[in-house]
């Protein structure tokens, strides 16, 4: 038992996981979630295409690896104790030209090793039978890989956390922390509030807030803004369950693919580039203190100069519905410009080190009482059970109350 306050930053899915975590594991405890907008998961969690990873990408021994593969078991569970959308369309990672085969079977000796279940190389003949209207030349099937809603799993998390005794605070941007005897204080404005741990899971303003509480200035968030098309009503059937392309080991971006949606809409993309402002969703959303932040941070002049030439590519997607549809119709060839309406976008918080790396793992710091969550890029939220775990696992560890 403990009669702790433990306050959660941001209430996107992985920190309202953790919330929930910390009030069904530790009774006693009060948890309270502080959240700058006014209602939860608007950020990423909101914007997100809906995908339940398996664990084909992430390297072994990789926290995405252990905790991707984890996570899933838990959010099927739960998603079938709460009658939440869980429906396994399962996946095909497809190789177009044969100088992919060699990462494709790299891929699928990282996915062996990952446990990924019932996975299998197909061949073009195989592909067809699966996805009549997909191209490619041979492909990694993942039968198991499914869809969900994550915007409504995070409003069933923060219930089942106001259900446990704790609280949700929508409209409580937090402007300062305040380290004071035995605890931290949490500041919004002229409102304070104590609590006696606090874990940081703040996703776009990550690095902000962690700076809040003195845990220095890397890794730097770096917004990049992936954009979508819908598939017409009528060419919906083009699809049956997700195609991907074989991914570019340099970048820890999947590349435009085909995504069916719970609500039955098939999403193409997303492309990846670079947001001008942390909650750039459109193109015009341009803040100058975000743009002066890329600015002087020598991580992005490093990233532009090894990878400009991607990223011309991306902005000409971007502003090409023409350019953007040519990548996709490798993999469902005959799906055109006529074919799509543009869709909406999301923007994801990647974690650049100062030497210009994308940083691919998930990245937890610890300073005193303050846990922050600096890096939580795809599969956060496939793993976000077993991300809330791994932090309460890890704060034990180290003597945490909680």
């Amino acid at each position: 038992m403990s009669d702790e306050t433990v306050g959660v930053v941001g209430a996107g899915i992985v920190g309202l996981a953790t919330a929930r975590e910390i009030a069904l594991s530790r009774p006693g405890t009060r948890v309270v979630v502080f959240e700058k907008e006014t209602a939860v998961s608007l950020h990423q969690t909101g914007h997100n295409s809906g995908v339940v990873h398996a664990g084909i990408y992430y390297a072994p021994g990789s926290l995405k690896a252990d905790l991707c593969v984890r996570g899933v078991s838990l959010l099927r569970d739960y998603c079938q104790d709460r009658g939440l959308p869980y429906r396994e369309t399962g996946k095909l990672v497809v190789a177009v030209r044969e100088d992919e085969l060699g990462r494709m079977d790299a891929l699928y000796e990282r996915a062996r090793h990952n446990h990924v279940p019932d996975l299998r190389r197909i061949s073009r003949e195989e592909i067809r039978e699966i996805e009549p209207h997909a191209g490619g030349i041979a492909a990694l099937h993942s039968p198991r890989t499914a869809i969900t809603d994550y915007p409504a799993i995070a409003r069933s998390f923060a219930q089942d956390i106001v259900d446990s005794g704790g609280e949700v605070r929508p409209g409580f941007p937090v402007t300062g922390l305040t380290e004071v005897p035995g605890g931290i204080e949490v500041a919004s404005g002229e409102e304070r509030v104590r609590v006696d741990r606090l874990i940081l899971c703040a996703g776009l303003q990550s690095d902000a807030v962690a700076r809040l509480a003195r845990d220095g200035q890397e890794p730097r968030i770096i917004p990049f803004r992936g954009e979508y098309m819908l598939l017409r009503p009528e060419k919906r059937d083009l699809v049956r369950g997700l195609v991907y392309p074989v991914p570019d080991p340099r970048y820890p971006f999947l590349g435009i693919h085909f995504t069916p949606r719970v609500d039955g809409s098939v999403e193409v993309g997303p492309n990846a580039v670079l947001a001008l402002a942390r909650e750039g969703y459109t193109r015009t959303r341009i803040s100058p203190r975000d743009l002066l932040g890329l600015a002087a941070y020598p991580g992005t002049w490093r990233m532009a100069a090894q990878h400009w030439r991607t990223g011309i590519r991306e902005y000409r997607g971007s502003f090409s519905t023409a350019a953007f549809m040519r990548d996709a119709g490798l993999y469902v060839p005959g799906v055109g410009v006529q074919d799509v309406v543009r869709g909406g976008a999301g923007v994801r918080a990647q974690a650049l080190d100062r030497d210009g790396t994308l940083v691919d793992d998930f990245r937890i710091h610890r300073v005193g009482r303050v846990t922050a969550v600096r890096n939580a890029p795809s599969p956060a939220a496939t793993a976000s059970m077993a991300i809330a775990e791994h932090i309460v696992a890890a704060a034990l560890e180290h003597g945490s109350a909680i």
